[in-house]
């Protein structure tokens, strides 16, 4: 009986464990950046309003939403003094109500919808970085899609109510789907950089140390790095690894240092 034990506790000390699976992920280049996200309304970038008297008008009234070129009669009156349009756009109108400018009026607006410009208050924190040209990101729970759009001014002062100063964004709406009077988010970028990142789950960080293991020959290396920024899940990386690498992104807690790992990536 003891003969069989002790031949159990040597098989049981001396077996080798099974290389732990774990799955790679190959150190790329990517872009990371930094961003200030805010709120504001999507406006017309260009945009004129009409006032007509209804009794005045010849023909349909029915013009809402269409489309007409610069120069094209938007309304036909009976003085012969017509609507026309000052630019290429689109046409809205509303109805004035009772007792306000005379209840026989109508209100008719033409926006040039190509471009959309949106107004944001940014902190004055942020005034050294702000710059006519840096990229934003544009979107709103309408739409499934993000817009591309870039800061085209900045204000000369702060405001001192709100300690903020206003940065006008215009984003090109060539599809014509945004539509003046949306409340949008808006993320403007800075510090874009294009540098190599892992996967956030492949960085481990003891005390004031991050690390990752790259795999040679299914030999898991642990490597010292400096992280850098964090954008979608990824993290840059400033030393410590190359492009090129492999890194172990799944199943880093049964791995150690110059073990073996077997590479079970689907």
């Amino acid at each position: 009986m003891l003969d069989i034990l002790s031949d159990y506790i040597s098989k049981k000390k001396f077996s080798v464990r099974p290389a732990p699976g774990v799955i790679i992920s190959k150190v790329e280049k990517s872009l990371f950046y930094k961003s200030i996200e805010t709120f504001g309304t999507a406006i017309a970038q260009k945009s004129k309003v009409y006032r007509v008297q209804k009794d005045q008008i010849v023909g349909n009234l029915n013009i809402e939403n269409r489309f007409v070129k610069k120069g094209e009669i938007i309304i036909a009156l009976k003085d012969g003094k017509n609507i026309i349009a000052d630019f290429k756009g689109k046409i809205g109108k509303r109805e004035i109500a009772q007792g306000v400018l005379g209840s026989n009026s109508l209100i008719i607006t033409l926006d040039d919808l190509k471009k959309i410009v949106i107004d944001i208050k940014i902190p004055e924190n942020y005034v050294g970085i702000l710059k006519p040209g840096l990229k934003a990101e544009i979107i709103n729970s309408a739409f499934s899609k993000t817009f591309k759009g870039k800061v085209e001014s900045i204000s000369s002062r702060i405001d001192p109510s709100t300690r903020s100063i206003l940065a006008r964004i215009i984003v090109d709406n060539s599809n014509f789907e945004i539509i003046p009077g949306q409340l949008m988010t808006v993320k403007v970028i800075y510090d874009e950089i294009n540098q190599i990142g892992v996967p956030e789950s492949a960085v481990t960080i003891q005390g004031n140390t991050a690390f990752v293991y790259i795999v040679n020959a299914d030999i898991a290396e642990k490597k010292n790095i400096k992280m850098g920024k964090r954008n979608f899940g990824k993290v840059s990386i400033v030393s410590g690894i190359d492009e090129g690498d492999m890194v172990i992104s799944e199943g880093i807690s049964k791995v150690r240092n110059k073990s073996k790992v077997k590479i079970i990536n689907p």
